[in-house]
């Protein structure tokens, strides 16, 4: 909490919701039979962001979803936090097909008053690291600075151990620079309110594909689609629009095509054009949006994988960075060292990954001191 300007009235900025939450939980929680208790929602929250403002990415403002969870145990906490990042994993590639890293966060990175922090980064097509979602694990640091407390099983009075976590609408940006294209968006199928559009081809004032289009958007009602029948328009300036908008499936039916019973469907991620009897269009369509999800999603993958990279010495790192790559290397573990790298090459420790990948490869020392690693890290610059 910081003050900005000398007023005579003061007045309180909303930040994220630590404050707010922890007062109530001092008054509402008395028993572990009050335990655990979850509160989960979303709220727009001030950010004093005075440089480097980008539109969905870093904003003074923006909407968010948090989660605050309190528990009887250590055990129950820390195993719910990785739950909870695994959702946002699940989120990130299961519905918007962004690959994302998952990890923990150095001592210097963590968020404040945290024990742990854990995070899922996604690497940006510009070589920018773009921190998604995080969860944290608190301890009990929060529940002592604001006196919460329950009485346990064996009636004492006992701490409990919390956790939050949040996402926002940093999201949005990430599915504009992962998937967009010099045409516009393209929405990932299974994240898309309306799957198809549908723009029936009017030759020589033949009005029939309107109604066989009208016919048609009922038949694939599953799919949202937006019918596009307006006479204004011609279907070349519908084509562009719907590509702008990112619209996952276009699907066009001509005199041609009403005499064939077929129509044409077209997919906004490769252009690809495939006629299908109309018959069968339904499940096509379905088979396409998974189809295209699958293709997203490894197209971004292949594409971020790409970017990173393992330097032989300091000297590579630097090049790495300059060059928009992302380093995982070693590093010793000391604030002052990774700091001597932030100030250098304006890189910071995106996360420490889960699992075997965290442990220091045979031989290899910190990439900036020399001295022994204490773990492997992704390093890259961020938004």
């Amino acid at each position: 909490i910081e003050q900005k300007g000398d007023h005579e009235e003061r007045y309180a900025l909303r930040p994220t919701s630590e404050a707010i939450i922890n007062d109530s939980y001092a008054k509402w929680i008395r028993s572990w039979r009050d335990l655990p208790l979850k509160l989960n929602q979303w709220a727009n929250i001030i950010r004093w962001e005075v440089q480097d403002c980008k539109l969905f990415l870093r904003t003074r403002e923006f909407l968010w979803q948090e989660g605050h969870c309190v528990y009887e145990t250590e055990e129950e906490c820390h195993k719910e936090t990785l739950h909870y990042l695994e959702r946002y994993r699940q989120v990130s590639e299961d519905l918007l097909a962004i690959p994302v890293w998952l990890g923990r966060k150095t001592e210097r990175e963590k968020f404040a008053g945290a024990k742990e922090t854990y995070g899922i980064e996604g690497f940006m097509p510009d070589g920018k690291a773009l921190q998604m979602g995080t969860s944290h694990d608190l301890g009990q640091n929060f529940a002592k600075a604001f006196g919460i407390n329950f009485q346990s099983r064996d009636e004492k009075p006992t701490l409990p151990w919390q956790n939050s976590w949040g996402i926002s609408t940093r999201l949005i940006g990430a599915v504009i620079m992962t998937h967009g294209d010099d045409k516009g968006l393209i929405i990932p199928p299974r994240a898309a309110k309306h799957k198809v559009a549908i723009v029936p081809i009017i030759f020589k004032g033949d009005t029939t594909p309107v109604k066989e289009c009208e016919k048609l958007a009922k038949e694939l009602k599953e799919f949202k689609p937006i019918l596009d029948a307006r006479e204004e328009y011609s279907a070349g300036w519908k084509f562009n629009k719907y590509e702008l908008e990112g619209i996952p499936l276009r699907v066009e039916m001509g005199p041609r095509d009403i005499k064939n019973d077929e129509v044409v469907i077209v997919r906004r991620d490769t252009g690809e054009k495939i006629s299908v009897k109309r018959k069968g269009a339904g499940k096509k369509i379905s088979a396409l949006l998974e189809t295209m999800h699958t293709d997203m999603f490894a197209k971004a993958k292949k594409e971020a994988s790409a970017m990173i990279l393992t330097p032989k010495n300091y000297e590579d790192f630097k090049k790495n960075i300059k060059d928009r790559k992302v380093n995982y290397c070693a590093h010793c573990g000391n604030d002052a060292c990774e700091l001597a790298i932030k100030e250098e090459t304006a890189a910071t420790t995106r996360n420490i990954p889960l699992g075997k990948e965290a442990e220091p490869k045979k031989g290899f020392v910190c990439i900036k001191c020399g001295k022994a690693a204490e773990y492997m890290v992704y390093f890259a610059r961020a938004y």
